[in-house]
């Protein structure tokens, strides 16, 4: 056999490539080149960035913002000197001074109701009849009893006076003499019985006619005509709230009682004003009376109350409110708008304007009221920004507008 056709092919897996022209070596070279060259160019897009940020959160910590071309408008405000109080803000519930709830003191069918619901009743008006009739009755049965025991007490001091006399002439022995004089007391006794009995029927009745031991106003009514009612029963028949005087009970730290208490009277006397829920309108202003006994352990809080006059029934039993109490008034203060203080963190600051320029500058807040703040680190009559603090940074040219513009923010957060 020939040698040529006894090697067998090799395997098409086994072969080697072709090799490569020389153009098609230039087209992978042109590929990596321009693969390399958009890595290149990614990488340093990604490190520009990066460097960026870092720059800008850099930036921030300072105080700074990103800075804007051209003047930033604001409004501003002025640093003046007065005087700002001291307030201690709480939660408070209005409570009467006195709530009554009557209830019955004898059984019996109510035949009368003579007040009308939500009345401001006098003390001693009428308020509710219960049928007398049954202890009317036991009235007269005493006084019975009292008049026949009185007639015999008579009877025995008349015969005591007889038995003096015949003792004094030796008429009757010692013994009779003594006799009538036990019963002399015995029928004196049996007298204050009677009386006490009279007194006590008089009382049942008087407990028919129910009368308003306060000064207030009467709630819901509670029973009608008709209705039976029993003695010492815990239904109450009628409410009554008095509502002028009216107090409020207000809780305040521990941490500032001392505080209070080194007012004067012991901060009896201090005012306490009573704000609506919403903290917007002053309803009324009264003055403490006194302080509870002990601090609450589970919350650390102690009660006040505050008594006030109430002349409007600007105040209702049971109404929660906002109650500012005035502690001290601070004399002297700087005081600046709390808009136009920036915080960051824990730090403050505010912009001071000089020669067009916005410097920022730290201060130290204290007391706010009323939208305002008392600072220091600012001077009485310096000027201050109040509005675009999104745009500001230390350094910024301004020019000062009479009305903040539309897209400032002078709440907003500092960077």
């Amino acid at each position: 056999m020939d040698q040529q056709e006894s090697i067998s092919p090799v395997p098409p897996d086994h072969q080697l490539p072709p090799a490569q022209s020389a153009p098609a070596r230039k087209r992978r070279f042109w590929i990596w080149a321009l693969v390399l060259f958009s890595s290149s160019g990614i990488l340093y897009w990604v490190f520009h960035r990066h460097e960026e940020t870092s720059q800008s959160s850099a930036t921030a910590q300072g105080g700074g913002r990103r800075g804007f071309s051209g003047p930033v408008t604001i409004t501003t405000a002025t640093a003046t000197k007065g005087d700002i109080r001291v307030y201690l803000n709480a939660i408070g519930t209005v409570t009467a001074l006195y709530t009554d709830s009557i209830t019955a003191q004898v059984t019996g069918v109510i035949t009368s109701v003579h007040y009308k619901e939500g009345q401001l009743v006098r003390k001693g008006e009428p308020l509710i009849d219960i049928d007398p009739r049954p202890y009317e009755a036991q009235v007269i049965q005493a006084q019975g009893a009292l008049e026949r025991d009185q007639n015999l007490l008579a009877q025995a001091q008349m015969d005591l006076k007889r038995y003096q006399d015949a003792w004094a002439r030796n008429a009757i022995p010692r013994q009779t003499l003594e006799d009538q004089e036990k019963i002399v007391l015995q029928d004196e006794g049996t007298v204050k019985n009677d009386q006490g009995t009279l007194r006590y029927d008089q009382v049942q009745v008087a407990y028919c006619h129910l009368s308003a031991p306060i000064r207030g106003r009467v709630g819901l009514r509670l029973v009608d005509p008709g209705n039976l009612v029993t003695a010492n029963s815990t239904t109450s028949l009628v409410v009554i709230t008095q509502v002028q005087p009216i107090t409020v009970v207000a809780t305040i730290s521990e941490d500032d009682l001392a505080e209070v208490m080194e007012q004067p009277h012991h901060g009896v006397n201090l005012p306490l004003e009573a704000w609506d829920r919403a903290d917007q309108n002053k309803l009324a202003t009264g003055k403490v009376t006194s302080f509870d006994n002990q601090i609450d352990t589970t919350t650390g809080t102690i009660k006040v109350r505050a008594q006030f006059e109430n002349k409007k029934n600007e105040l209702y039993p049971n109404e929660f409110v906002n109650t500012r109490l005035l502690v001290k008034t601070l004399h002297n203060q700087i005081l600046l708008p709390s808009s136009a203080i920036q915080h960051n963190g824990a730090a403050a600051f505010v912009y001071v304007i000089q020669n067009s320029q916005a410097i920022m500058r730290s201060v130290k807040t204290g007391v706010a009221e009323g939208g305002n703040s008392a600072v220091q680190g600012v001077n009485e009559g310096e000027v201050v920004a109040n509005s675009s603090f999104e745009k500001l940074q230390n350094g910024s040219k301004v020019t000062i507008a009479k009305e903040a513009p539309a897209s400032s923010s002078p709440e907003g957060n500092a960077p």
